[in-house]
C-alpha cells in the first residue's frame, strides 16, 4: 500500500498517490465468479422492530440481490445477530461475517477517518452537500484509503437523514446545554462536552429505561424518525431544531478480502446501489421526520424547541475544534480530510 511521506500531505499529492492504491486493492479483482450463487450476511445494528429495520435495510438487501440477478445475495442480519455490534469491524475483518449495514461512530478509535464519513456538527445541511464533499470533492478516496489498512473496504456512506436531539430538558441557548446529561456518540459527543453537557455512553438497548429514570436527559439516534423507531418520543419532551447535522450517515462496509472475489461488475453495480439507496433514504427518512415532528407536537402534547443563532454558531465552532483534534490525532488520513472539510465550509460560504 503506497503512503505519503510528508506528515501534511496535500489533497491532490494524497489522491495521486493513494487512490491508485485503493482502486488496486478493492476494485482490481479476479473475474466474477460465474458458477453459482455468492452469498453474503450483513448485518446491522439496528434491532427488528423498528420500521427502518424492514423498509430501509432489508430493501437495501433485497436491492443488490435484485441489482445482480441473484448472483450476489445478501442475507440480512439484525443487530448482535452473529457478533455484538462492537466486534462488527473486526469479523468483517476476518471473514467470519462478509458484510455490515451499520454506523461509523464505533470505529473512530481506531478508524478516526470515520468521523468525516459520520459527518460533523454544521458540516453540510442537505444531502447533494454530503454527496459532493463525499464524492466530487475526493473524500471517499481518503476515507477508503483508512478503511483498507484496516483490511476492510469502504462501500459509502448511507444517508439516515438529520441528527436529532430529543430531550427533556428545552435547549434554546448556549448556557441551556450546561450539565445537560445526553446518551452521545461520536464527534457530536465531542463537541457537547465543549458546550458544556455530560456525554454518557448507553447501549441502545437500554436508552428507554436511561431516559425513564433519568440517567440521560436526552439522546440522538438519528434522525426524529430513527429516534421514534427506538420510541424516544415515550420519555422525552422535546424534539430541538434544526437537526445539527443535515445528514448523518451509516455506512456499507465490506471485507476486503470478499470484496476481491466478485469481480469489477458486481463491485460496480454493489456500489452503485449504496449511492442509490442514501439518495433514497434520505427522502423516505425527512418525510418520516415531517410526519412524526408533526405528530410529536399534535398528538403527543410535545415541544419542538429552536436554537438560537448564537448556540448554533457555538455548535459549528466547537465542531471544527473537533475536526482540527481529529486532524492532529490522525494526520495520514485525518490530515487531508480536515483541511478538504474546511475548504468545503469555505466554498459553501460559511468559512
Amino acid at each position: 500500500m503506497t503512503k505519503t511521506t510528508s506528515k501534511n500531505p496535500t489533497r491532490r499529492a494524497f489522491l495521486t498517490g493513494t487512490t491508485a492504491a485503493v482502486a488496486g486493492t478493492t476494485l482490481t479483482a479476479p473475474p466474477a465468479i460465474a458458477q453459482g450463487q455468492i452469498t453474503w450476511q450483513m448485518q446491522t445494528h439496528w434491532p427488528t422492530g423498528n420500521w427502518y429495520y424492514e423498509e430501509v435495510f432489508v430493501k437495501f438487501c433485497d436491492r443488490i440481490t435484485d441489482a445482480t440477478g441473484g448472483e450476489l445475495t445478501i442475507k440480512p442480519v439484525q443487530n448482535d445477530g452473529l457478533v455484538r455490534t462492537g466486534e462488527v469491524l473486526d469479523a468483517v475483518r476476518r471473514g467470519l461475517l462478509e458484510s455490515a449495514f451499520i454506523y461509523p461512530a464505533y470505529w473512530i478509535g481506531r478508524i478516526p477517518a470515520a468521523s468525516h464519513l459520520n459527518g460533523f456538527i454544521g458540516m453540510w445541511d442537505r444531502h447533494e452537500e454530503m454527496a459532493a464533499f463525499m464524492y466530487e470533492m475526493g473524500a471517499i478516496d481518503v476515507i477508503r484509503q483508512a478503511y483498507a489498512a484496516q483490511g476492510v473496504y469502504q462501500a459509502g456512506p448511507v444517508s439516515y437523514a438529520g441528527l436529532a436531539l430529543y430531550s427533556n430538558k428545552p435547549l434554546r441557548t448556549t448556557d441551556d446545554f450546561n450539565g445537560w446529561k445526553v446518551r452521545s456518540t461520536g464527534p457530536a459527543a465531542e463537541v457537547f462536552k465543549k458546550m458544556g453537557a455530560t456525554p454518557v455512553s448507553i447501549p441502545g438497548a437500554e436508552l428507554y429505561q436511561g431516559l425513564q429514570t433519568g440517567v440521560v436527559e436526552g439522546a440522538h439516534w438519528g434522525c426524529v424518525s430513527t429516534g421514534w423507531g427506538m420510541n424516544l418520543q415515550e420519555v422525552n419532551k422535546y424534539i430541538v431544531r434544526p437537526d445539527l447535522v443535515g445528514h448523518l450517515n451509516g455506512e456499507v462496509i465490506v471485507g476486503l478480502e470478499n470484496w476481491n472475489t466478485i469481480g469489477a461488475d458486481l463491485q460496480a453495480t454493489f456500489n452503485e446501489v449504496v449511492r442509490a439507496v442514501s439518495a433514497d433514504a434520505s427522502a423516505h427518512f425527512l418525510h418520516r421526520d415531517m410526519i412524526y415532528a408533526q405528530q410529536f407536537v399534535e398528538e403527543m402534547d410535545g415541544e419542538l424547541t429552536t436554537l438560537d443563532a448564537a448556540a448554533l454558531a457555538e455548535l459549528t465552532r466547537y465542531s471544527l475544534e473537533v475536526v482540527d483534534e481529529f486532524s492532529a490525532r490522525d494526520p495520514e488520513f485525518c490530515g487531508v480530510l480536515g483541511p478538504m472539510l474546511r475548504e468545503f465550509q469555505t466554498l459553501r460560504g460559511l468559512a
